[in-house]
């Protein structure tokens, strides 16, 4: 009975000053859905998706525009390498903004990311070549400070037993940046086209046709700068000289022989060091691997699959416009929201995130194997069998993210964990850099094989992502994806 008592004490301890202390403080007093953090997770979320998921409608009209490409097939190419500047920009800075999150806070640095989403998506819009478009979307990759932190943030703000929820959430909030961005890009680029009884050709839409769904992408960063203000501060900032805070009411209720200096002692003696390896963290590291080749296949998918649909027929593609894409993306985003908010915290207690790795990575390869067969189709055959094929996709794929971002904070502490996700934002960022650029070459090379007698054409594109894909699956078992000890 004195050891639980003790084990009480030593768990109800809290650092007067402290922002980390004081959230532990509410998750240990309070009771219920965390609904306001779950929506600041939600909204800064979709501000970093917004940037993202917006372009790929528009992408190859912009760069068709800018005539840098000497032939049609050579846009792809120039697509990849534009796609690609934001990931290796992100891949710069990733575990440099990590550790400063881990040393100064969550908070501030996710204010500087959102902040960045209103000046470098501004003038990406406002690009007047391609070498502006590629040197703005580098620089808002570096400046994108969002995702780590928050990943971080969502593993410490919300009780365990909401833990899931929390992560579950970030994606859910991507698949919502999944229906609006691209919808913003598809119905919002080249207006003056689109709309001429609002825009005149004239006025500054009209001389910047991509600029309006940059805009409105950046007016909501605005806005989400300004609500972060009121965000709260998880990072544990222990004021030595003041160990003990007027919270600390188990501390003042504990029985006669304890000693309560000598339990915050105890705790601070066995308080994990900053000197721990992450890179010896072989359950931390086996994940990141495994989302970065996972992490590969996505974007080179998505950077493909935009091409694929507004490339011509003649080439296996689909003819689509950037509204036929926009529509397409956003059904599939609404898929993803309902699948995570309703389903995947469910399926996470039932299977566990390994399992649902598998799962879902097998389920894909079947899928993305009937792409070619789908192109054959035409009228309403076509956009049926091309939504449900692409919302299935979509949630195949996120429900891999959720699954390996779980694991990735699960193995740490909480002062490494920002350090932690700022590799995991490093090492993916460059996967998913290489990821278009691989995508743009592969494509335009399969569009210019049309009659070869092995895989032509879209069936070639599809061939190597299953591969990839099949690549990532069988590195999800043992003895590579490990688990951390409990």
């Amino acid at each position: 009975m004195e050891e639980e008592q003790r084990e009480v004490l030593l768990k109800k301890v809290y650092h007067e000053g402290c922002p980390g202390c004081r959230v532990e403080h509410l998750k240990d007093t309070q009771r219920g859905l965390p609904v306001r953090q779950l929506f600041f997770v939600w909204i800064v979320v979709l501000c970093n998706a917004l940037p993202i998921s917006s372009l790929f409608p528009y992408l190859y009209f912009m760069i068709r525009d800018f005539n840098i490409a000497k032939t049609e097939k050579d846009i792809g190419y120039y697509a990849g390498y534009a796609g690609a500047s934001y990931m290796f920009g992100r891949a710069l800075t990733s575990i440099l903004w990590g550790m400063v999150a881990d040393r100064y806070g969550r908070k501030p640095v996710i204010l500087v990311g959102t902040a960045s989403v209103v000046i470098f998506n501004t003038l990406f819009g406002l690009s007047l070549n391609y070498w502006m478009a590629i040197s703005s979307r580098f620089l808002l990759g570096s400046m994108s400070t969002l995702l780590g932190p928050i990943m971080a943030y969502a593993t410490e703000i919300f009780r365990e037993e909401y833990q899931a929820l929390g992560l579950s959430t970030i994606n859910t909030a991507w698949g919502v940046g999944l229906i609006i961005g691209p919808a913003l890009g598809g119905f919002l680029a080249q207006p003056a086209e689109k709309y001429p009884n609002i825009f005149s050709k004239e006025s500054i839409f009209g001389r910047f046709p991509y600029f309006l769904p940059c805009l409105c992408t950046s007016v909501y960063a605005f806005g989400i700068t300004i609500a972060c203000c009121w965000l709260q501060e998880t990072l544990h900032t222990h004021n030595e000289n003041n160990k003990l805070s007027k919270n600390s009411y188990n501390a003042l209720e504990a029985p006669c022989g304890f000693n309560a200096e000598e339990a915050v002692n105890e705790i601070e003696a066995n308080k994990p060091t900053s000197k721990e390896s992450l890179i010896k963290n072989w359950p931390l590291m086996s994940s990141i691997i495994v989302f970065c080749v996972f992490s590969l296949h996505d974007m080179a998918y998505s950077e493909i699959f935009s091409l694929w649909a507004v490339s011509p027929r003649k080439y296996g593609g689909l003819s689509y416009s950037t509204d036929d894409v926009g529509v397409v993306l956003a059904i599939s985003g609404f898929g993803v929201l309902v699948f995570q908010l309703f389903l995947y915290p469910y399926l996470e207690k039932l299977l566990g995130p390994i399992i649902i790795c598998r799962i879902a990575g097998v389920l894909s390869i079947p899928l993305l194997a009937i792409y070619p067969l789908i192109a054959m189709l035409s009228g309403f055959n076509l956009s049926l069998a091309l939504n449900c094929a692409s919302a299935m996709k979509n949630v195949l794929s996120v429900s891999i993210g959720t699954s390996l971002i779980i694991l990735q904070n699960r193995a740490v502490e909480q002062h490494q964990r920002g350090a932690a996700n700022g590799i995991t934002m490093t090492t993916m960022s460059l996967f998913k850099a290489a990821g278009p650029a691989g995508g743009g070459v592969i494509f335009s090379w399969a569009q210019g094989r049309q009659r070869a007698a092995f895989f032509p054409g879209d069936q070639m594109i599809f061939f190597i992502l299953n591969v990839v894909e099949a690549i990532a699956v069988l590195m999800t078992f043992k003895p590579f994806l490990v688990r951390r000890s409990q």
